[in-house]
């Protein structure tokens, strides 16, 4: 089926400039952690990216390990890109990853130059791409020398493999040293992914900080707690949502939704209320109203939760008012 996107699209969308780069990021991303999978409908995955796109949503953000199994995510992907994308290549930033457990053995895991070099090349194949816009190392290695993983990173966009380069879940004293050796090998780091939310604010102790000192860009992960931060589980656990389907890989369980953090998503559903907005919009507004953060990644297993969410730039502004309340509620 041929797919004509929305001539309209740039107009329902808001870019941020990523760092000190030329690159613009939408403020919502569209992430492809756990609804790309095998397991998951194409046609349901193909209608999530077209959506997306249609609403001005250029970033789609993947890792090796995504699926699930691992690899299944660019799989999806690289399907729905040929028969739908190819055409719109130059419009869009494509984001893959490397970092976690990908194949047995030594050398299919972490941040050595063997690994990260051929999860790039597994990842480009299974996605039907010459290059990717941004690379990523996803995760710290505390085995391998970072210049030796900071060296690898910048070999790939001499190779012409990926345009940009970015790291992933480094705290903030290790990210300080990963953008010190790429910016002496003359491939600055472009952005570090990292998650944050309401529920989880460890990027403010430095890590902030130190990325808009160093002029890095900063997208954000889990910003919905996956989930939490939505209508999902305001009245229990739903069957179809992750903590019903109890998946794997990071994603959040029934064991962490006790009825205290309920109170708290109660209590800042009614405040989102008083905004005329939902949960999910608050929570994504609330994070963006840093403008060291460049953009958020949002996961979707429907298109209609990429419509909802995108809405959320329309009511950015939060008085000191709100603020002091979203604190408040946060501290109980």
């Amino acid at each position: 089926m041929n797919y004509f996107p929305n001539t309209g699209r740039y107009s329902k969308m808001q870019y941020r400039r990523c760092g000190n780069s030329g690159i613009k990021l939408p403020l919502i991303s569209l992430g492809l952690w756990h609804n790309f999978g095998e397991i998951d409908d194409l046609e349901n995955c193909r209608k999530i990216l077209q959506t997306a796109f249609d609403n001005g949503i250029t970033h789609f953000d993947l890792a090796n390990n995504y699926g699930p199994p691992p690899g299944a995510a660019e799989e999806t992907f690289g399907k729905i890109f040929k028969n739908n994308f190819k055409k719109v290549r130059d419009e869009l930033i494509i984001s893959t990853k490397a970092g976690y457990t990908m194949w047995d053995g030594p050398y299919g895991d972490f941040g050595s130059k063997k690994y990260l070099v051929a999860s790039l090349d597994q990842s480009l194949k299974r996605m039907g791409l010459d290059y990717v816009d941004i690379f990523y190392h996803h995760r710290p290695d505390p085995d391998t020398p970072l210049e030796e993983t900071m060296s690898a990173l910048d070999l790939m966009v001499k190779q012409g493999k990926t345009l940009y380069i970015g790291i992933s879940n480094y705290k903030a004293t290790d990210a300080k040293k990963a953008i010190k050796i790429l910016k002496e090998l003359g491939t600055p780091c472009l952005i570090h992914q990292a998650r944050y939310s309401m529920f989880d604010r460890w990027v403010e102790e430095e890590l902030l900080d130190v990325l808009g000192k160093e002029k890095v860009g900063c997208i954000t992960f889990s910003s919905l707690a996956q989930g939490l931060l939505t209508n999902k589980y305001l009245n229990g656990i739903p069957k179809n949502s992750r903590a019903g389907r109890n998946l794997k890989n990071g994603a959040i369980t029934g064991a962490q939704i006790t009825e205290e953090v309920i109170k708290k998503v109660k209590s800042l559903n009614d405040l989102a209320k008083k905004r005329d907005q939902s949960l999910a919009q608050m929570a994504l507004a609330w994070i963006l109203k840093d403008d060291r953060i460049t953009s958020v990644i949002l996961g979707a297993s429907k298109p209609a939760q990429i419509t909802d969410a995108i809405n959320a730039i329309k009511n950015g502004n939060f008085s000191k008012e709100e603020l002091d309340k979203i604190e408040a509620i946060l501290k109980k």
